[in-house]
């Protein structure tokens, strides 16, 4: 049979095919062997034909390996994303990085959003929604052009969107994604809630007397009310812990504390200085009319359907007129879990196994505002079980607990922290937490309720562990009472924690770290940090990590107790039992890279 000149060509071209791939492979082998292709060319090949486009550009630029391009792609097809917003969302590349690369690929220019002023956007011209969706900004617009800051380019549906909300041309230019986010995040926080929040605070506002000078125009007391509400918003989204409101006698501002360090935020007129106290002693139930005594109240603010936050208010009277400090109470921090409050795990052990002993007396002292209620509470909801019975005494209660009997406090009726004891040891206790220990009537109840098979916990305000022994002494108490009833002391400071995106290694000297109180075994393993600052944090510090002396009462330590022994004395003991003092446990968080030196150094001292 004779095949067609046709079919001759095609099987010709066919066999030519197939010895061009074994010469290749062959090829490739032989490099391999040679070392002079990575053994893994073969699969870099595969992986990058999988990748198309923008993704293909990040490997290139390495931005990415192919297999975290990879991952990142798979995750943007299952959750309906685009590949650039996937992957800033997954934190795999710097939002600069992404920044340039897109705004070179798409041919769009870059902007430094932090080099703009946020007072000039034409935010207003876009609903917020419409912004929050897309995340996106309008920045500025030249007569019918809308120019849109846009991290993610690809999104053309936004573009299409803010034509149509604001009938002009749309032009977009390329930002970093958490510049961007942060300056959303503040216009939300202006421009959404505050207006409202009245509707949501869980208050029952009566009609106030009014002060002597005080004019009843509601015209002017809006203004007031939404400045107060907005600065309560603002407070909660910063992570703010405290407010205060203070006139002087030229100006009156108004300070948050972050991260355990105040900052101004906002300096109204001084003649709205008694409208401002007015309207947040209305709001906390106070007597308005009343100016010369310390007053306190609570309020309860309503953050959603299901997460209220309190405040504790108190108001003091100055030379011009109230300082108002507000506590903001979030009961989520008392959730946390034992994990999360930076014992080291020697020092978790102790804690527990106070908790799990039927009676004692366990004691947390440290300065105010350094966490003292959270551990506290953190205990009691570890213990917070059916079969026990828990009770309270606080002034005032701080965070509600569903299971645990709390009692405020009353001087005025004579319902002090002794009087609440000797009722809760009429009520079968199985666990009593009072407040503050702050007198000797106080002590002795508590110290009793100890040595008669409760469990009781309770703060003190001393510096350290060893000085909460002296303390109880000079207080009256019997040295053999404290003892035998006093189990476990913490001492605690709360200091700043490193931003994990910004902080770096700081370079300095070993002879200056073992000055500073390091010991050679802990600077084997040590990454010691500084901070920085970034757009994500305040001055390189974001949230904060607790720093604990946590000191089991020995036989050795009750020894010394009960010579009538002093805090240098108990303080060696502690130490010779492996107990670390606060000094100690800071720079231990220090070595770990969780603070830095200074930071240590501000909380503690070296001695």
């Amino acid at each position: 049979m004779k095949f067609s000149p046709i079919f001759d060509t095609h099987n010709h071209c066919v066999q030519i095919l197939i010895a061009i791939k074994k010469t290749l492979t062959d090829s490739l082998f032989n490099y391999i062997k040679l070392g002079m292709i990575s053994a893994n060319y073969n699969k870099n090949v595969f992986t990058m034909a999988n990748l198309s486009g923008i993704a293909r550009q990040y490997v290139e630029r390495n931005l990415l390996n192919e297999q975290q391009a990879q991952d990142i792609n798979n995750e943007s097809n299952k959750e309906s994303r685009s590949f650039i917003m996937q992957s800033l969302l997954s934190g795999a590349c710097k939002s600069k990085d992404v920044a340039l690369l897109v705004s070179a690929e798409f041919g769009l220019p870059y902007l430094d959003l932090s080099a703009m002023d946020s007072e000039h956007f034409v935010s207003d011209l876009v609903s917020s929604e419409l912004l929050e969706k897309h995340k996106i900004l309008p920045i500025f617009k030249r007569g019918n052009r809308l120019h849109i800051a846009q991290a993610d380019p690809s999104d053309l549906q936004a573009l299409d969107e803010v034509k149509f909300a604001s009938g002009m041309t749309v032009d977009a230019t390329v930002v970093e994604y958490d510049k961007l986010n942060v300056i959303l995040e503040k216009l939300n926080a202006g421009n959404d809630a505050f207006d409202d929040l009245g509707e949501d605070l869980d208050l029952e506002e009566d009609d106030p007397k009014k002060d002597d000078g005080e004019e009843e125009n509601k015209g002017d007391e809006a203004p007031i009310v939404k400045f107060v509400n907005k600065m309560f918003l603002d407070a909660i989204r910063s992570g703010a812990s405290d407010l205060h409101f203070e006139p002087y006698e030229k100006r009156y501002r108004v300070r948050y504390r972050t991260d355990g360090v105040l900052h101004e935020v906002s300096s109204p007129p001084i003649n709205l200085a008694g409208k401002i106290a007015a309207r947040i002693k209305v709001m906390s139930r106070m007597d308005i009319s009343e100016r010369r005594v310390p007053q306190d109240g609570r309020i309860k603010m309503k953050i959603s359907k299901s997460k209220a936050i309190d405040f504790r208010v108190n108001t003091l009277p100055t030379l011009f007129g109230e300082k108002i400090v507000l506590r903001i109470l979030d009961p989520s921090s008392a959730q946390m879990g034992i994990d999360h409050l930076g014992y080291e795990p020697e020092q978790k052990d102790l804690y527990m196994e106070a908790l799990s002993q039927p009676q004692g007396m366990i004691l947390v002292t440290g300065p105010t505002g350094s966490g003292k209620t959270v551990s506290l509470y953190t205990g009691l909801n570890i213990l917070n079980t059916e079969d026990r019975n828990i009770s309270t005494a606080e002034d005032p209660v701080e965070i509600n607990l569903e299971g645990i009997n709390q009692v405020n406090v009353n001087a005025k009726v004579g319902l002090n922290f002794g009087e609440a004891l000797r009722s809760f040891l009429r009520q079968d206790p199985d666990i009593v937490m009072v407040g503050e220990i702050r007198d000797l009537d106080t002590a002795s109840i508590a110290i009793k309720a100890a040595q008669t098979g409760h469990l009781v916990l309770s703060t003190l305000h001393t510096n350290s562990a060893p000085e909460t022994l002296t303390r109880l002494a000079n207080m009256g108490v019997p040295s053999f009472s404290i003892a035998t009833s006093v189990s476990l002391i913490i001492a605690q400071r709360l200091g700043r924690r490193l931003c994990s995106k910004c902080k770096k290694p700081a370079d300095i000297p070993k002879e200056a770290l073992l000055e500073a109180g390091f010991t050679e075994a802990m600077l084997e393993d040590a990454v010691i940090n500084k901070a920085v600052g970034c757009d994500a944090c305040s001055g390189g510090y974001k949230g904060r990590v607790g720093i604990y002396e946590v000191m089991k009462i020995t036989d050795a330590i009750s020894r010394i107790i009960m010579d009538g022994g002093n805090a240098i004395e108990i303080a060696d003991a502690s130490q010779k039992a492996g107990f670390n003092n606060l000094r100690t446990s800071a720079l231990i968080k220090v070595a770990q890279g969780v603070t830095s030196l200074e930071e240590a150094n501000r909380v503690t001292s070296e001695h």
